[in-house]
Order: structure tokens, then C-alpha cells, then sequence
């Protein structure tokens, strides 16, 4: 059993930056996809950032691209989301989330083990 716990997220001002961070205990993280998932208050969860098993694929809602990336560091067995232009509307719990090979990286069905969840909040 994968345990993720998510850190980093605080309230920061419109168009400024945050690094939040994922560390996985309980298994290797690298055999998974791993994705960002964001919730905000009374909407539904939705698709943030996603990075394939190997390392090699990214994808992003279309709107984060080029303000978002996905990484991971194998050796700390921690995912990273480098937030970076944030908006008011970014405002939103955030959730780090690993997954096996098959399914869509875009849908949260796909996702095996989640986290708990890290408050960004984005004041204009």
C-alpha cells in the first residue's frame, strides 16, 4: 500500500509561484503514473497534471499549460508540481494521486492510491 502526503500549498498573490511536493512511503514510486488532481470548493475534482510510469509523456489540463509542470525525483520517491503565473482561479486543494499502466492518466478512476490533499490559495 502506497501512502502519498502532499506539502507545499499556502495562499500566495496572483502571479506568483509555489512547489508542491508529493513523497510516497510504502512503494516506489516510479513503477506508477502519477498525477495532480485539484478540487475546488463546490465544483468537482479535476485533472491538473499527469506523468507516465516511464517518465517519459506528460499532460496538463489546457489551463495550466505553460504555467504547471509535472516532475518527479526517483532517488527522494517524490512528485513535484512547479506551479508557476498563478491565478485567483488555481485557487483549490490539490492532490497528488499514483496509478498503474492502464486507464487515462486524465481520469481519476485510473488512480490506485491518493493523498490527501494541500490548500493553494491564490488571492488577486
Amino acid at each position: 500500500q502506497v501512502q502519498l502526503l502532499e506539502s507545499g500549498g499556502r495562499l500566495v498573490q496572483a502571479g506568483g509561484s509555489l512547489r508542491l511536493s508529493c513523497a510516497a512511503s510504502g512503494g516506489t514510486l516510479s513503477i506508477y503514473k502519477v498525477g495532480w488532481f485539484r478540487q475546488a470548493p463546490g465544483k468537482e475534482r479535476e485533472f491538473v497534471a499527469a506523468l507516465s510510469r516511464i517518465g517519459s509523456s506528460t499532460y496538463y489540463a489546457d489551463s495550466v499549460k505553460g504555467r504547471l509542470s509535472i516532475s518527479r525525483d526517483n532517488a527522494k520517491n517524490t512528485v513535484y508540481l512547479q506551479m508557476n503565473s498563478l491565478k485567483p482561479e488555481d485557487t483549490a486543494v490539490y492532490s497528488c494521486a499514483a496509478g498503474g499502466v492502464s486507464g487515462s492518466a486524465y481520469d481519476t478512476g485510473s488512480y490506485l492510491f491518493w493523498g490527501q490533499g494541500t490548500q493553494v490559495t491564490v488571492s488577486s
